[in-house]
């Protein structure tokens, strides 16, 4: 129960103030007597709440979030729809058509004014319902202890009172006071400025300290660099310190990629283009003695025809579908430019553990000074030698194991150091109760070591595990089961040489050593007694090399980048086919990163800032890098990268802050999946620009071209507004929804400097819309000198011609070398659903006389049908027949 007069203030009623509070009478928490915190909250520093407490608790006080992120509001899409140059051209096309007295046209206008509106709301709005739905699946995690047990809890459950624990990597969840800390470093920058991380303890400080000197408090959003610690949860939600600052913080503008501000730029240049054109047309046209209102018309269409209204509409739908598929297939996009990049990556720094391999760490050999011994997990007992080293193991642990297989928490291996003990009869929990924690150094980066110090009679031992080289150096004696002896130099040798052949098997080799003190407070890392050293397995995954080579076929380098051993990462190297007999293998990174990378497969024993120098090197040398990384000494190198890749499962809040990419699985192939997805993505939009570019185009020159030569307009204004709702919008989407070419992985990676449309692709938009325009001008004149057709019927022809042309035309977006009849366009479902669709909105208005009264249609006849359906087939086929013919000439010279 809480201290009397210490009830949780309950959650303000005003929607606008987040949920969460402090505990009142907690503003002095940080001055007050590190054991009176636990009484002063109600909870037990030990046991932590009951799950029947942390419920009573949560009601009144709500969820544990700062003011979250508003949805986008519908009016303010809507308003966004309405705030754009096609709208205003629009509306201006309305009303001129009010001016001059036709109200059919200006009534007509209106309409495909609001069903442009409404399909570029709807389809935004689910993109924006979609990238939210997103973001959602990023929430943080804490662990707790509730219940007497260690438990990992979504962060936004915890209540005052919580006892959490925290290490070096995570972001705090919440304000908490602490009551254990170990070697405890936190960058509070976010909310104090001080750029030096700050040392933090468990001992209280003045009641008038200042935020930046409360050095027993943890504040929510700042990050832990090093060490561990356990706290209470004093204030949660927007009671934080945090809280109370972002509360009153306007949220920024959602983010778009580069490509979608490329499409908008694209987008706008042709309109201000055209729009200048259609001015000077204009005059031209009033100023040789045309008719003002039939000028203006014909100014509007030709206006109309430019704005390819489903450009931005479609390439939102297409990037939020991508990150959808990509999240099921375990990638979760942070951030939208980080599709777009996905398509060109070029090289993969990628750590071992956990991605590369299983991360199911497993004790397989003991190495002790009377030599090595196989170890498996079956059985119980041990000789003494082994009881002594997997007793420090034990001791030396901040994991913890549940009753059942797959139970526990914490780091991999110290799990299977635990499992280890457990085999040969040793339960951390029992030798701890009979020989107390005392202090504990938590792992250091720095002397790659790790200790605790326990109660042992009158005297203290000082239990040490960590990386061989570095035990090795901090030991003076090594033990041999029987007594301790000098450790020379011939046995250090030995020990190395043990080293090398344990890492040369794929084992990960760690080494323990202790030593007896009288005083709690003794340096852990020198005159130590070594003990020996457990190498423990952790397998590749056997879904690894196949990833690896469809990489290496896609034009991908991997590279392992690790800061384990070079034996052992050679090992798993070549177990997963990326090391091959001419590749090298480093320690460290080189001292000259200009030259010498070409034939590294493998990156051993690198520390955090090389890791930083080697993305920085690849990137000078004109590479797209992806890096893959957990840790909170990651987070500078998956900031640098082009593609930040952290790890969902065992990834550190910071690594996830910093990356562009969560692995929910943590698993290597998920990447090359999430680079697949990031081409197709690439493609289709390339693919629905280039259709839409040709169609408005096409449109264009066929009003240009009237205008010039004198001729009556073939099309009229409200017709082209209606072609481009129907045959822009529908087979664009059917375009955009393209699962790609099977072999998408297997052409080397684009060049990100490369534009949407390059040249090559331009001249085949122009060339494509020549065609059509020139079957629209073709069919006209049959139609008009051939079978005599009134101007009703000729203006039905023309516009039937190119509206059919431009569906069609979507069978010429195939990809270049594809089979004409069997492609990535024609095994598209969503394409021919798109055609039969337009089809029937393209028919329908001809026969019905109400709606091809206001379009200026007439119901065509069957010789009418034949000329219609022969020349819009016409500009597919003579494309297609020169398409098929260069496919021919290039495997010629291939062959």
């Amino acid at each position: 129960m809480l201290e009397p007069g210490l009830a949780i203030e309950p959650a303000s009623s005003d929607p606008r103030v987040a949920p969460g509070r402090a505990m009142p009478g907690m503003e002095l928490v940080h001055a007050l007597p590190t054991e009176d915190v636990p009484r002063r909250l109600g909870t037990s520093l030990h046991a932590g709440l009951t799950d029947a407490e942390a419920r009573q608790r949560l009601a009144p006080v709500g969820p544990n979030v700062i003011a979250r992120k508003e949805q986008t509001g519908a009016l303010a899409l809507l308003l966004h729809q309405l705030a754009s140059p096609v709208v205003y051209l629009l509306a201006a096309a309305c009303a001129l058509s009010l001016y001059f007295g036709d109200w059919q046209e200006a009534v007509a206008v209106f309409a495909v004014l609001a069903v442009n509106t409404g399909l570029g709301f709807f389809t935004e709005l689910r993109a924006a319902r979609s990238v939210e739905g997103l973001r959602a699946l990023g929430t943080r995690s804490a662990r707790v202890r509730r219940d007497g047990h260690r438990r990992v809890l979504a962060a936004e459950d915890l209540v005052p009172g919580d006892i959490v624990l925290v290490e070096g990597g995570d972001a705090v969840p919440a304000d908490i006071r602490l009551v254990e800390a170990s070697n405890l470093g936190v960058a509070e920058s976010t909310l104090t400025g001080e750029s030096v991380p700050v040392d933090k303890s468990a001992d209280p400080v003045a009641s008038d300290a200042r935020l930046a000197e409360r050095s027993s408090m943890l504040f929510r959003g700042t990050l832990v660099t090093r060490g561990s610690a356990t706290g209470v949860v004093v204030a949660t939600g927007s009671g934080t310190e945090l809280g109370g600052v972002s509360r009153l913080v306007e949220q920024a503008e959602p983010d778009t990629s580069p490509l979608e501000r490329r499409l908008k730029r694209l987008s706008g240049q042709m309109v201000w283009v055209v729009l200048t054109l259609a001015a000077l047309l204009a005059g031209l046209g009033v100023a040789t003695g045309k008719d003002l209102r039939l000028m203006t018309e014909a100014s509007i269409a030709l206006a109309v025809a430019a704005i390819p209204e489903g450009l931005p509409i479609v390439a939102t739908l297409t990037l939020a579908r991508g990150m959808w598929r990509m999240v099921r297939k375990n990638a979760l996009i942070e951030r939208l430019s980080a599709v777009e990049t996905l398509g060109a990556t070029t090289v993969i720094l990628t750590d071992k553990t956990g991605t590369l391999t299983e991360n199911r760490m497993t004790v397989r050999r003991l190495s002790l000074p009377s030599g090595e011994e196989d170890f498996t997990e079956q059985g119980s007992g041990a000789a003494p030698e082994a009881e002594r080293l997997l007793r420090v193991a034990v001791l030396c642990n901040d994991a913890s194991l549940g009753r059942g297989p797959g139970e526990g928490s914490g780091d991999p291996m110290e799990q299977a150091l635990l499992r280890a003990g457990r085999t040969a009869g040793l339960e951390r929990a029992e030798i701890v109760r009979d020989q107390p924690l005392v202090r504990k150094h938590a792992f250091d980066v720095a002397t790659r070591m790790m200790a605790t110090i326990h109660a042992f009679g009158p005297r203290y031992l000082v239990a040490v595990k960590g990386a061989p080289e570095a035990v090795l150096a901090a030991s003076r004696r090594a033990g041999d089961g029987e007594r301790d002896r000098p450790l020379d130099d011939a046995t250090r040798d030995l020990w190395r040489c043990r080293v090398e052949d344990l890492g040369a098997r794929g084992l990960r080799v760690i080494a323990c050593a202790e030593r007896m003190v009288d005083e709690a407070g003794s340096h852990p890392f020198e005159e130590l007694t070594f003990l020996g050293l457990i190498g423990l397995e952790d397998p590749a995954r056997e879904d690894v090399p196949e990833a690896v080579a469809a990489c290496r076929d896609a034009g991908i380098r991997v590279i392992m980048v690790t800061g384990d051993h070079a034996v052992t990462a050679c090992s798993i190297a070549r177990a997963v086919g990326l090391a091959g007999s001419g590749d090298r293998v480093a320690e460290g990174a080189p001292s000259d990163l200009r030259d010498g990378l070409e034939d590294i497969a493998v990156f051993a024993r690198v520390s955090p800032a090389e890791k930083l120098s080697l993305v920085r090197a690849y990137q000078q040398r004109g590479e797209v890098v992806a890096m893959t990384g957990d840790g909170v000494n990651d987070a500078p190198a998956l900031k640098q990268a082009d593609i930040g890749v952290a790890m969902g499962r065992r990834g550190t809040d910071v690594a996830r802050e910093a990356a562009a990419m969560v692995l929910l699985d943590d698993a290597f192939p998920t990447i090359v999946g999430a680079i697949r997805e990031g081409r197709i993505i690439f493609d289709n939009i390339r693919r629905f620009v280039a259709y839409l570019l040709a169609c408005n185009l096409s449109e264009v020159m066929v009003v240009g071209l009237a205008i010039l030569s004198a001729l009556p307009l073939p099309i009229l204004p409200l017709q082209i507004l209606y072609l481009n709702v129907v045959t822009d919008v529908f087979p664009a989407f059917a375009l955009a929804m393209g699962e790609g070419r099977d072999d998408i992985l297997e052409r080397p990676p684009r060049d990100p400097r490369e534009p949407i449309l390059g040249r090559p692709l331009w001249a085949r938009i122009a060339l494509h819309a020549a065609i059509m325009t020139m079957a629209t001008f073709g069919a006209l004149a049959v139609a008009e000198s051939w079978l005599a057709l009134d101007r009703a019927s000729v203006v039905t022809v023309a516009f039937l011609t190119l509206a059919f042309a431009q569906l069609w035309q979507v069978f010429n977006m195939r990809a270049s070398g594809s089979k004409p009849f069997r492609n990535e366009v024609t095994q598209n479902p969503w394409v021919w659903a798109a055609l039969l669709l337009c089809t029937v909105l393209l028919v329908g208005p001809a026969y019905a006389p109400p709606v091809g009264a206001v379009l200026g249609l007439v119901s065509p006849d069957m010789g009418m049908w034949v000329l219609i359906l022969s020349a819009s087939f016409a500009p597919v086929l003579v494309v297609q027949l020169a398409a098929m013919a260069t496919d021919a000439r290039n495997r010629a010279r291939q062959a």
